[in-house]
């Protein structure tokens, strides 16, 4: 089976799934476009605990944890399926890389997981795994997380990170989807593009990257908490050792939250194709 890309991907709002956005569009076109994963670990930014948990329910249930503003979300459901030995694995393999983990036999999937995934793989027919992140703890530990499950790609199982390039929720409440956004969103997300454009992200490159982030522009505005950036890196560790990476989309909704994606493949490995109607930025 061929190796695929790790994604990046950002949920935004709940009401994502309603509206009309450009990143609704894209992610539903992402879907479309991928070869067909035989199952999905998604690290969310809405599932945080102290030390990693892995969700090992047969059948996940569908969280309603943020509907609050996007009451038509209330009652949605996504039925997919659980995999249990694969939870069984990923918790080994990060047992295996010194980082103690565990299974939560009934977690379901928060709107961070199960929100993008209904656009993405609208049938349901995936098994999914979720799998928490720790925001007492950096970037580099969520590296980590992701470095151990880079073998998971070479069995058809994509690593999907779930979070926000931008994520100051309190700046966005209220905004229309498509509202102005101001200076301060597109400088961080414009910095985080460069730097992960520009380099090969080996070790030095990302202990750089990672230390550069608390002098970013604009980052306390953006990321008040750090829990949507920390999924990127899950999902950056997962291509392994030198990293290709490729911008799949820009835009920001309701003004102040960036719906940026990423891919990170191994540098040596060709892309994968993806259908000729999706553009590197939509």
């Amino acid at each position: 089976m061929t190796a695929i890309p790790s994604l990046f991907v950002s949920h935004g709002a709940p009401d994502l799934i309603l509206g009309g956005s450009p990143a609704r569009r894209f992610l539903e076109d992402l879907g479309r476009g991928l070869a067909r994963p035989r199952a999905v670990v998604v690290a969310s930014a809405h599932w945080a605990s102290g030390r990693p948990l892995v969700g090992g329910a047969d059948r996940p249930a569908t969280l309603h944890d943020l509907c609050a503003g996007a009451q038509g979300t209330c009652r949605m459901q996504y039925p997919a399926p659980g995999d249990r030995a694969l939870a069984a694995r990923v918790a080994g393999l990060l047992q295996a890389a010194g980082i103690p983990a565990s299974i939560d036999p009934e977690r379901g999937l928060d709107h961070g997981a199960w929100v993008p995934l209904r656009l993405m793989f609208p049938g349901a027919d995936i098994p999914v795994v979720p799998l928490s992140i720790q925001p007492g703890q950096g970037p580099l530990h969520h590296l980590a997380m992701g470095r151990a499950l880079a073998p998971l790609a070479a069995d058809g199982v994509l690593v999907l990170g779930s979070g926000g390039v931008t994520s100051n929720i309190h700046a966005s409440h209220g905004r229309a989807e498509d509202a102005p956004v101001p200076a301060w969103v597109t400088q961080f997300q414009d910095w985080l593009a460069a730097r992960l454009l520009d380099i090969r992200l080996l070790d030095g490159d990302l202990l750089a990257l990672t230390a550069g982030l608390e002098r970013a522009p604009a980052r306390r505005e953006n990321h008040p908490t750090p829990e949507h950036l920390l999924p990127l890196f899950v999902a950056l560790g997962a291509a392994g050792d030198g990293v290709a990476v490729e911008r799949l989309h820009a835009s920001v909704t309701h003004g102040a939250l960036a719906m940026d994606a990423y891919a990170f493949a191994p540098a040596a490995r060709s892309r994968p194709q993806r259908a000729a109607s999706l553009e590197a930025v939509s």
